[in-house]
């Protein structure tokens, strides 16, 4: 048995790729077109595992992608693949709907051909897993209730937008061709080999660095902090016992605001690498001006996943950014060759 990931070889996939190889006894085919965030060095503990294939491609290639379900056979498809930085998305939209929307659509045109052919047995176990982002959702108020899969989509941005397009894609083929898809929406992923541009490492790099951490505005836009490797408990769950056709919320239950992982993330640094002089790295937080059309709060409401499929996040966002920051520590080689002279200047003209 055999499943196809797509977009493996970025931060989510790579972390469930290395995750089913540790907890699956059954092959992953990891199909990535190594984008600027797509990088095989995440993938470098499984690259000779017997049961793991890469092959570097496009889920928009109509010749490619074919092929590769012909000749592998998954059992299921679980579609990471995206772009997925708002700030990126708001300079250059072009490859977000190139990904998020025409790419989807192709590769789910795609499966369904594939699916419709196999025997009676394999299509009913068959399942499309679609992985997709809170923000979907659009902003909540203080105090307002946590997103529900039963919220409106309303999104804010050209990512979020793009998302949601590939979210009624998902939908739409279910319930026209019945396609047996599933669709997740997770809320802010945070953990190993995340790209430095993400709140999170970009803030441990720098803090390391002496630079400053740029928080945009007053830094009091809240998130639903979620590690990903619980994350990644979550979608192996959803692939296995979710009800085909439904749509799960992932949350981490751990809303903060961005100044308050700043801080932790400070205080943390501060007690295991203290920086030079003893001075804590709060100093470095620096406030710059407000991206357009920020979302002030993003809150899930998981307890559908917990009450129909019995997970819940193992991590508070105390031990979670913790064991974040141990593994960038111990990892400055991966983030030495990550962080290229197209990361540098992007980061220059994104936060000057």
């Amino acid at each position: 048995m055999t499943i196809l990931v797509t977009g493996g070889a970025g931060f989510i996939g790579a972390n469930f790729i290395i995750d089913w190889l540790q907890t699956r006894d059954e092959g992953v085919v990891n199909l990535d077109k190594l984008t600027y965030a797509g990088n095989l060095r995440n993938l470098a503990s499984v690259e000779g595992h017997e049961s793991y294939t890469f092959i570097r491609g496009d889920i928009g290639d109509s010749v490619l992608v074919p092929d590769l379900l012909v000749e592998h056979k998954p059992r299921a498809v679980i579609n990471f693949a995206a772009e997925s930085h708002v700030d990126r998305s708001i300079h250059c939209a072009d490859d977000f709907i190139g990904t998020n929307v025409v790419g989807v659509y192709r590769l789910l045109d795609n499966v369904l051909r594939y699916w419709s052919e196999l025997p009676e047995a394999e299509q009913a176990g068959f399942r499309f897993l679609h992985v997709s982002t809170d923000e979907v959702y659009g902003a909540l108020e203080p105090g307002a209730p946590a997103f529900t899969e039963d919220n409106s989509y309303k999104p804010n941005n050209p990512y979020s937008a793009s998302k949601a397009a590939s979210d009624h894609l998902v939908r739409a083929f279910h319930h026209t061709y019945g396609l047996p898809a599933l669709t997740s929406n997770c809320s802010n992923n945070y953990g190993p080999f995340q790209f430095p541009e993400k709140l999170v490492p970009l803030f441990i790099h720098n803090a390391l660095a002496q630079k400053p951490l740029p928080l945009y505005g007053d830094g009091r836009q809240v998130r639903d902090w979620l590690y990903v490797r619980d994350h990644c408990a979550a979608l192996r769950q959803v692939l296995e016992t979710g009800e085909v056709g439904e749509v799960y919320n992932i949350g981490g239950n751990n809303e903060k605001t961005n100044l308050e992982i700043a801080t932790m993330l400070c205080e943390i640094l501060d007690e295991i690498r203290p920086g030079n002089g003893g001075e804590s790295y709060k100093s470095l937080v620096s406030f710059v001006k407000d991206r357009p059309g920020h979302d002030r709060r993003y809150a899930m409401d998981s307890s559908k996943i917990r009450r129909e499929l019995g997970w819940k996040a193992s991590e508070t966002v105390e031990s979670g950014i913790r064991k974040t920051v141990l593994w960038y520590l111990e990892n400055q080689d991966w983030v030495a060759a990550t962080v290229g002279g197209g990361y540098r200047d992007w980061i220059r003209k994104q936060y000057r």
